[in-house]
């Protein structure tokens, strides 16, 4: 299995915290894990608030792909409706070529309202913006051209330079949270990348079309699922069990906050119906009942327990690949290194061991 480790850079939860020693906290995490045997350092793509705080991702991984020569580096994602699809094009271009094509490429549309509105840009244009960008941005990375004619982005033929010298092939990811994103990667050929927010028997019958849709398209089968989950590890679990009901579930109630999810909006907000589902089931269980859908999803606890855990969702939704944080929600920076080098030694060796998962179907 393949594993990686996300970096969130959040001060939602900590007292009387710098944004310095945020960052520094979270590269020294980036350090550890990288000489630790994880496959790949990721990291989003947000602004302007606490619940985290990284701009310009491409960025942060030049700087990371420096610092740890021997680790993946990807990004979870890009949010393409903030961008000029040339730019990242280019960007990521660079970053491939003094990486040695160690780049993994993941895209978004967004979800925060209060993003949007900062960058001057309607919610109800992120569906169309992104559908139009990324092919945009894959197929200048696959021919070294980059040109577009639609409703957002008029591009004139360009030559991409540094010219793309790899192929992307298996290293484009897209976030595919609701049922039109999942469409949206299945056609861009990526690898889906879903987060731990409800027991995953919910979630199978979208990943199975995904799966579905993608070999409609491509004619193979869909390269392995991504789960970005956040972790809490120790050696004692009814310590570590209340550990994750703090960190958590103060995560879960910064995704309330930053996403607005007891508010009206998604109701009206084209292209965002699924997130009113989720909405109103926020509403009606509160954020306690959010907590422990979230405490059912992810990973928390001993070794041996976050084991089983995983060897079950394996069973329920097949292969997948694994994207672990360590450090949300308040957790202190000595509990999220322990949880991060007890992961590394006694369950990362497991799951780099097991072979490929049996297939799944979905519930009729």
């Amino acid at each position: 299995m393949d594993v990686g480790m996300m970096l969130l850079f959040s001060s939602y939860g900590w007292d009387n915290i710098k944004d310095s020693q945020v960052w520094q906290e979270e590269l020294r995490l980036a350090r550890i894990a990288a000489d630790s045997g994880f496959d790949c350092l990721w990291s989003a793509e947000h602004h302007f608030a606490d619940y985290s705080f990284v701009p310009d991702n491409i960025q942060l991984m030049t700087h990371l792909a420096a610092v740890c020569p021997d680790v993946d580096i990807g990004t979870a994602a890009v949010i393409l409706p903030w961008h000029d699809p040339l730019r990242v094009a280019e960007n990521a271009a660079v970053l491939d070529l003094l990486s040695n094509g160690r780049l993994r490429l993941g895209l978004g549309r967004g979800l925060a309202r209060r993003e949007f509105e900062a960058f001057r840009i309607s919610m109800d244009e992120s569906r169309e913006r992104f559908d139009e960008a990324a092919p945009m941005i894959i197929e200048a990375l696959r021919t070294g051209f980059m040109e577009g004619n639609g409703k957002h982005y008029r591009q004139p033929r360009v030559e991409i330079r540094p010219r793309p010298e790899r192929s992307f092939d298996g290293r484009l990811y897209a976030v595919a949270s609701s049922e039109d994103s999942v469409h949206s990667a299945a056609k861009l050929g990526a690898h889906m990348v879903m987060f731990a927010d409800r027991p995953w028997e919910m979630r199978l019958p979208v990943i199975e079309r995904g799966r579905q849709l993608h070999r409609q398209y491509h004619g193979n089968e869909q390269p392995a699922l991504m789960m970005t989950e956040f972790v809490v590890c120790g050696t004692d679990l009814a310590a570590t069990e209340a550990e994750a009901l703090q960190y958590q579930g103060k995560f879960v109630e910064s995704n309330f906050y930053h996403y607005e999810f007891l508010g009206e909006h998604f109701r009206t907000v084209k292209g965002y119906d699924s997130y009113q589902q989720k909405a109103e089931i926020a509403r009606q269980a509160g954020l306690a009942g959010a907590v422990k859908g979230f405490m059912q999803a992810a990973s928390w606890g001993t070794p041996d327990r976050i084991l089983r855990g995983l060897e079950e969702r394996r069973r329920v939704i097949g292969e997948f690949e694994l994207n672990v944080a360590f450090r949300f929600g308040g957790t202190p920076f000595e509990v999220a290194e322990r949880g991060l080098r007890l992961f590394a030694k006694e369950v990362l060796p497991v799951l780099k061991s097991w072979g490929p998962a049996a297939p799944t179907r979905a519930a009729a």
